[in-house]
């Protein structure tokens, strides 16, 4: 089993959330213990479902759904290294992406792969008024206004507004969507693009964009934009999309959110623009490895502001997700149909 977990856990260093599995255990030991109200209580032949948390980051997605679940004892939450897993019946990672899973290793031992939406758990409303706090964050000069503090200075730095800004949301799904109705009381011009707009909005959300455009446009409307935000999900197609092409064709100091995947951005091209001062500012929540290096020399740029993936992590999108993982556990348990997840294979 050690080669299976191997195989379809790549990347472990990689911006992904805790992944977790399910299996099911027949006929527990007398020695075996389960988790009740707090108290470890011996079972005898109990149908024990088991949703294991893989990794250590994270720590709030197991404490959440384990809380969640405290009043079923036969549902039984774990924390484990990924070379322990055992024999597993569903991946899920607690979040939307799933480029730290390995679905086609996954497929070819027969394990279905799901995901978690962001619509309808707090994930995308949560990323969302994270771009916000960076956009303002950079806007405001945040670190400058330490180093104020630091100096006992008052009336500096003299910092900027969203209002009237162009806000270009590169890649306008659930989040950007989010990130839209967030914006319009700042009386932002908002532009976005999408591979294809056909039925993927509704009439109220249409007028949220002022201006739409498909991913051959991206070039044209960063040159556009006061502030890129980068909203794509990672995969083979977009890794590097941002890369020397598309920031050059920025706005010479314009700003760049990442609330997405540090994949997205092109680690060199994104240093080399900030040092010419082309950038006019960085702010991500996700980075190119992670835990990010605190002794990074992008660090060195007062118009820098890294966050440490924290964007979905609040208590209303974790609960809800809490939730999720949770019912999906008690359906696996039961034999039931599995619902409010998105499987992939």
């Amino acid at each position: 089993m050690y080669k299976i977990a191997k195989a379809t856990f790549r990347n472990r260093g990689s911006s992904v959330a805790s992944l977790f599995c399910y299996l099911q255990t027949r006929s527990i030991s007398r020695q075996s213990k389960v988790v009740k109200t707090k108290t470890m209580v011996e079972k005898e032949d109990m149908n024990v479902t088991r949703v294991l948390f893989c990794g250590p980051h994270f720590p709030n997605s197991n404490n959440f759904t384990r809380e969640y679940l405290q009043p079923y004892p036969f549902i039984q939450v774990d924390v484990v290294p990924i070379p322990e897993v055992p024999e597993m019946k569903l991946i899920m990672q607690y979040g939307v992406g799933l480029e730290g899973v390995d679905i086609d290793a996954a497929t070819k031992y027969g394990i279905k792969v799901a995901r978690i939406p962001s619509e309808g758990t707090g994930n995308a409303a949560s990323c969302s008024e994270m771009a916000i706090y960076l956009m303002l964050g950079l806007l405001k000069k945040q670190n400058e206004m330490q180093i104020s503090v630091r100096s006992r200075l008052l009336g500096v730095p003299a910092g900027d507004t969203l209002f009237g800004k162009t806000v270009f949301i590169l890649g306008y799904g659930n989040i950007g969507r989010e990130l839209a109705k967030r914006l319009k009381p700042f009386e932002s011009r908002v532009i976005a693009t999408k591979r294809s707009w056909t039925a993927s909005i509704n009439d109220s959300d249409s007028s949220l964009v002022d201006e739409k455009g498909s991913h051959e446009d991206i070039y044209t409307f960063a040159g556009k934009a006061d502030i890129v935000v980068v909203c794509l999900t990672l995969n083979k197609e977009t890794a590097d999309v941002v890369n020397n092409k598309f920031i050059c064709s920025m706005k010479k100091g314009a700003l760049l959110i990442n609330i997405s995947r540090g994949g997205l951005i092109n680690y060199e091209s994104t240093y080399e623009n900030l040092e010419s001062g082309h950038l006019g500012g960085l702010g991500i929540d996700v980075a190119w490895s992670e835990p990010f290096d605190p002794n990074d020399p992008i660090l060195k740029f007062k118009n820098v502001i890294i966050t440490p993936h924290v964007a979905g992590v609040t208590e209303y999108s974790y609960m809800s997700m809490a939730k999720i993982v949770g019912d999906v556990a008690l359906q696996l348990h039961e034999g039931l149909p599995l619902t409010g997840i998105e499987f992939v294979n």
